[in-house]
């Protein structure tokens, strides 16, 4: 039996159901807290697999990569992006970095603020 989330629109309680396919159109559902009909279904976001070779292929996207060395800001979120897709930690030097590029500190400026960035 499938399960559905609710949240109340009068209290804000989030509360789960569990309601068959055929019932799903006729069951009346009731926040448990307060009694209200005033209530909104809660769809959370599903995940789909997708292949590597997949994932890299997107990264590898030229209409993603342009601009890149201009835009420390669009550097970062690349990178975090690579990263994400890879599913690696890279370790606290590769996020201290790309929260840098972020706030839209230059490379070179990163570079010179770290100089045993990557080093022994």
């Amino acid at each position: 039996m499938p399960d559905y989330e609710y949240r109340c629109q009068e209290c804000q309680h989030h509360f789960t159901v569990f309601i068959t396919y055929q019932d799903y159109d006729t069951e009346k559902v009731t926040c448990p807290e307060c009694g209200t009909e005033n209530i909104t279904r809660v769809i959370k976001p599903i995940r789909v697999a997708r292949s590597d070779a997949s994932r890299l292929e997107s990264l590898a996207d030229p209409g993603a990569l342009a601009g890149l060395e201009d835009d420390p800001r669009a550097l970062g979120s690349m990178m975090r992006r690579m990263s994400s897709e890879l599913g690696e930690d890279l370790g606290p030097e590769f996020d201290e970095v790309v929260d840098r590029l972020e706030k839209g500190q230059s490379p070179e400026e990163i570079e010179e603020e770290l100089p045993d960035l990557g080093g022994e």
